[in-house]
């Protein structure tokens, strides 16, 4: 197959760890997922409505809905989100798998990508969330879901278990608005070091002392457009220091028939060249995949999806 990425930019990804590529999900694709999420909220402002917890919508936009049921406390994020919680699982704990979101996953250019840099062999790997980001200055205080504040700096490959550490992997960041430095676009540590320490702290990050920080690289990209990086990347997000949200998604492809790195989750094929019959392309499917992991594990003693602890000489 012909590439989509030129050989440079496969050299840089190798060299650097990172990939900054515009354009990567097509307008419609783009415009489903906003219409799919507008559905969701709207859904679930009306119930908060109905139980007297945020006032009638009056008009209000997407993003004003979220901001005023996050002021009165609502839970959204993991109603929102495209994963099963790393925390204590309920048989009735929320999520978010529609098929705006499936042909997002599937989506041929952003497979073409991931082809390029991993080969034809493609699993969607099940370590993948939404991020809808308030400013900063709206955050609730003792705020700690990292996926709607600042990240610290971090390695994908540390936040999964130790059996995916040898998978062949990439992390892509989609940007579903422009993500600017202003509003906490990602920033990165160039190059492919070793595994780091890592710590519990707001949440699992390497440990101090470990980066040299000023080498620090932000990456700022376009709606539409991705941050493609290896899984040793040291990488975080900024603050979002302007008054609107920034909203991405960050989902993974690994060579099919490795570990994930989250066994307990369902993955699928996203793409095989040797054998196309085994991808699935029914999103109902995907979804009942996560019904039925949420059905089995929710009885079950947690299963934690972080291996480091506090005690670790790094973290003294």
């Amino acid at each position: 197959m012909p590439l989509v990425l030129t050989q440079t930019q496969i050299d840089t990804f190798e060299t650097q760890g990172y990939l900054v590529v515009d354009d990567v999900l097509p307008p419609d694709t783009l415009q489903a997922v906003k219409d799919e999420y507008t559905a969701l909220l709207d859904t679930l402002y009306t119930g908060w409505e109905s139980e007297g917890r945020v006032p009638p919508a009056a008009g209000q936009d997407f993003w004003q809905k979220l901001l005023t049921s996050y002021k009165a406390g609502c839970e959204w994020f993991q109603p929102m989100d495209i994963s099963l919680p790393g925390g204590e699982i309920a048989a009735d704990t929320p999520f978010h798998f529609g098929p705006a979101v499936f042909d997002m996953l599937t989506s041929p250019r952003l497979l073409d990508l991931a082809e390029d840099l991993i080969g034809p062999e493609l699993t969607s790997n099940p370590i993948q969330h939404v991020r809808l980001k308030p400013p900063s200055r709206t955050l609730r205080d003792g705020e700690t879901t990292a996926h709607i504040m600042a990240t610290d700096w971090h390695q994908d490959r540390a936040v999964a278990h130790a059996e995916g550490d040898r998978t062949q992997m990439i992390t892509v960041w989609l940007a579903m608005e422009d993500a600017t430095t202003e509003n906490g676009c990602l920033q990165v540590i160039p190059g492919k070091p070793q595994m780091y320490p890592h710590c519990p702290k707001k949440q699992t990050a390497i440990a101090d002392g470990m980066l040299d920080l000023t080498k620090a690289t932000p990456l700022p990209v376009k709606a539409g457009g991705a941050v493609i990086f290896h899984p040793l990347t040291p990488h975080a997000s900024l603050d979002n220091v302007s008054d609107n949200f920034r909203w991405s998604f960050d989902i993974r492809y690994n060579v099919t028939g490795q570990p994930t790195g989250r066994a307990h989750f369902p993955d699928f094929v996203a793409r095989s060249r040797a054998a196309p019959d085994t991808e699935l392309h029914d999103w109902q499917v995907w979804r009942q995949m996560w019904l039925d992991a949420r059905a089995r594990l929710a009885p079950q003693p947690h299963i934690p999806i972080h291996r480091w602890t506090g005690d670790a000489p790094a973290c003294a």
